[in-house]
C-alpha cells in the first residue's frame, strides 16, 4: 500500500479555496481546479517507489491483478479527483468506446498531432464519468423535454429566439433537438453574440431561475453555448448525490467541490462555453438526442455499511464508507486495484493515517483494513 502524492491541476475556472480547505493549507491565490489520483501519464500520483503509472507499467499483474489486467489492459483503468468550480466548465459531450477508437484511427492515419488544438481524439478510449458532491454542488446535464426548453427560451422575450422556439415544439422530439443545437452552433457568430446579449440581459432582469444563464454569459459573452445550455437539466446536487454521464450525454459543471471518477481518457467534444475548437460535425455524431431525467444518484447501502454509487461500466465502481467513532475495523481487501480518497476525519488504511484530502493506493490482493473515525470513497474497478 503506498501513500500518493498527487498533482493538483491549476485550470482556470477553479477555485481558489476549496481544495486548500478541504486539505488544511492555504490558499495561493492561484486557481486549484482538479487534483488527480491515479497514473495518467499527464499528472500520476507519485509514491515512494516512483510514479505510480511507471510501477503498474513495470508489473502490471502484481499492481492491477491478473483479471483486471486482462480485461481492460497494462494500466489503471480509471481517474480519480477532486473537483473544485468556481466558473464554468465547458459544454460538453464523451464519445462512446467504438466511437472513440474510429476517431482516434482516423486522425491518427490524418496525421494530426496529438497536441493540435483541432485535435478530437486524444486515445482510444470512452470517458464515462460521475461526480460525487462534496458541498452543494451545481450544473447541467442532458436534455430536457423540448417544449419545457422552448417554454425557457420563450419568456425571455428575444425575437432573435423564436425560430428556435418554433423548432423545439417539432417532431419528434430528438430531432427537434438535434436541429436546434445544428442551428445554434452554426450561427453567424456576429447575429448569435447579439442574441446572447439579449438574451443574457433579459435572464439577468428575471432572475430567479434564469440567473446561472447570466452567469454563464457573464464568464461567455455571445458564447452560443449559452442557449445550448437551456436545453439542459440545471441540476443541483447535495453533499453525498451524484451525477452519472455516459456517453453522448452533454453536460457543464458550474460550481462546487467533488469527488470525480472517470475512465482514463481525455476524449472531449466541446459543444460551447469555450474559447477552444469545437468540432460541429463530430460533435452532432456523438451527442445522443435524449430528453430524459438526468438520474441523481444516491448511495446504496450494503450489509457492510459501505454505500455503493451504482453505474452501467466496469471501469471503475465508487463507494464511500462513513466511519464513526468506535466502528469495527472494515475488511476492503478485494483482488482488484483501489484508491482510497479521506475527505473528513483521519481514518486509518493500514498503518496509513489519512487527512481529509490523502490517498493511497493499495495494489490488487493486498490486505488492507479501515479503522478509526472519517470518511472515506473507494474507487476500484469490476473485474
Amino acid at each position: 500500500m503506498e501513500r500518493l502524492v498527487n498533482t493538483v491541476r491549476p485550470y482556470a475556472w477553479g477555485s481558489t479555496t476549496a481544495i486548500p480547505e478541504l486539505l488544511g493549507t492555504a490558499p495561493t491565490g492561484e486557481p486549484q481546479a482538479e487534483m488527480w489520483m491515479g497514473a495518467h501519464p499527464g499528472a500520476p500520483s507519485l509514491t515512494p517507489r516512483g510514479p505510480l503509472n511507471e510501477l503498474i507499467d513495470a508489473d502490471p499483474v502484481r499492481e492491477l491483478g491478473a483479471a483486471t489486467a486482462e480485461k481492460f489492459g497494462p494500466r489503471l483503468p480509471f481517474l480519480l479527483k477532486l473537483l473544485a468550480a468556481a466558473a464554468p466548465l465547458s459544454l460538453q459531450v464523451h464519445p462512446d468506446l467504438e466511437q472513440a477508437r474510429a476517431g482516434y484511427a482516423a486522425e491518427e492515419a490524418a496525421g494530426i498531432p496529438a497536441d493540435a488544438p483541432h485535435r478530437t481524439y486524444k486515445d482510444a478510449n470512452h470517458k464515462p464519468e460521475m461526480i460525487c458532491a462534496l458541498t452543494p454542488f451545481e450544473g447541467f446535464c442532458g436534455f430536457r423535454a423540448p417544449a419545457e426548453a422552448a417554454d425557457t427560451l420563450a419568456a425571455l422575450g428575444v425575437d432573435s429566439l423564436k425560430p428556435y422556439v418554433d423548432l423545439l415544439h417539432a417532431h419528434p422530439e430528438e430531432d427537434a433537438l438535434r436541429e436546434v443545437l445544428t442551428a445554434l452552433l452554426t450561427a453567424d457568430p456576429a447575429e448569435m453574440g447579439r442574441t446572447v446579449a439579449e438574451a443574457a440581459a433579459a435572464a439577468d432582469r428575471l432572475g430567479g431561475a434564469f440567473t446561472p444563464y447570466a452567469v454563464l454569459a457573464h464568464h461567455y459573452p455571445g458564447d452560443p453555448g449559452v442557449i445550448a445550455a437551456m436545453l439542459l437539466h440545471h441540476v443541483r446536487l447535495q453533499p453525498g448525490e451524484a451525477l452519472y454521464l455516459g456517453a453522448g450525454v452533454p453536460h457543464a459543471y458550474l460550481s462546487g467541490l467533488g469527488v470525480e471518477i472517470m475512465a482514463n481518457s481525455d476524449n472531449v467534444l466541446r459543444c460551447g462555453l469555450t474559447p477552444k475548437h469545437v468540432d460541429v460535425p463530430e460533435l452532432l455524431r456523438v451527442v445522443r438526442f435524449e430528453p430524459g431525467d438526468p438520474g441523481v444518484l444516491r448511495p446504496e447501502a450494503s450489509p457492510s455499511g459501505e454505500e455503493v454509487y451504482e453505474t452501467p461500466i466496469d471501469e471503475f465502481r465508487l463507494s464511500r464508507l462513513v466511519r464513526a467513532e468506535g466502528a469495527a475495523p472494515t475488511d476492503l481487501t478485494t483482488a482488484t486495484p483501489q484508491i482510497l480518497l479521506a475527505t473528513a476525519g483521519h481514518p486509518k488504511a493500514g498503518e496509513i493515517t489519512l487527512a481529509p484530502g490523502e490517498s493511497v493506493f493499495v495494489p490488487a490482493g493486498e490486505r488492507v483494513e479501515l479503522t478509526e473515525a472519517g470518511t472515506v470513497f473507494r474507487a476500484t474497478v469490476v473485474a
